[in-house]
């Protein structure tokens, strides 16, 4: 057994323009909520450094949302930067929660994930539970990279098989299996009587600075790595040099930046009414 990465809410956050952009565009497709008369009841799983759950509130200003995530550093920035009464008289909150066993306590009127459910195998089966949970007419949306095929994602998993980190790091990263395709969750949650919307999108980011690949991804995929090797500073030095002159020559710079293509898988079930 694995132990969870360790996250650095930071380093993440170094890219918190373009990572937020796609939660955005989920937003936008997510249709009104049934809590008429009431505040809505949101609940955000993975919810991280908490930047992307306040957006929630600027949507449904009164709404009492509730971030979930089982990185207490992640949780400890989250709280500081965002926990409180929300200026439309709603409330933010934040609670550890491990979406591999997440189990609503309360109804909701929304459940959103950003970028969160590709690391817990078989995320796919908690969908029954969760919409059990939801009021009639609740939503179900989330958003996970479909990027796994990627240079920046096949490299680095490429490079944990070497010889000189198989043992170490073999068996670390997340495949392509980590999500579904886009129509097979389209169709489990056409079967689970949803009203569902599901597509893709693959954005082009323009990022810049040195290395800012390999920089972007010391935020996200490279976590079980560091994790895993970083008790080892050498190792890790050691690892960064390789995969950072892979990722050169997969990412090259041009005359605006580097061109990071990064496509993303979105869904939005609401429960009948």
């Amino acid at each position: 057994m694995h132990s969870a990465p360790t996250w650095d809410p930071q380093q993440y956050l170094r890219h918190s323009g373009h990572r937020t952009r796609p939660f955005l565009d989920l937003l936008a497709r997510v249709p009104d909520l049934p809590a008429a008369g009431r505040p809505a009841r949101i609940a955000d799983l993975g919810c991280g450094a908490g930047n992307v759950t306040a957006l929630l509130a600027d949507r449904w200003p009164d709404a009492l949302i509730t971030g979930f995530d089982n990185s207490p550093e992640m949780l400890q920035r989250a709280a500081k930067e965002y926990a409180g009464p929300t200026p439309g008289g709603g409330r933010l909150d934040f609670r550890p929660g491990d979406l591999a066993d997440w189990t609503p306590e309360e109804p909701y009127d929304l459940i959103v994930s950003n970028a969160a459910l590709q690391w817990v195998p078989g995320h796919a089966d908690s969908f029954p539970g969760w919409l059990d949970a939801l009021a009639p007419g609740g939503v179900l949306a989330f958003q996970v990279p479909g990027n796994f095929v990627a240079p920046s994602h096949r490299l680095l998993r490429d490079l944990c098989t070497r010889p000189e980190w198989r043992d170490r790091l073999g068996d670390y990263l997340r495949g392509p299996a980590s999500v579904l395709d886009p129509a097979e969750y389209l169709t489990r949650l056409l079967g689970l009587g949803c009203e569902v919307d599901v597509w893709e999108t693959t954005y082009c980011h323009l990022l810049t600075g040195e290395d800012p690949v390999l920089d972007w991804v010391k935020g996200t995929g490279l976590r079980p790595v560091l994790t895993a090797l970083g008790d080892d500073p050498e190792a890790v030095d050691a690892f960064l040099a390789q995969y950072r002159d892979l990722l050169r020559a997969a990412y090259p710079p041009g005359p605006h930046g580097t061109v990071f293509p990064f496509r993303r898988l979105f869904a939005v079930a609401r429960k009948a009414g």
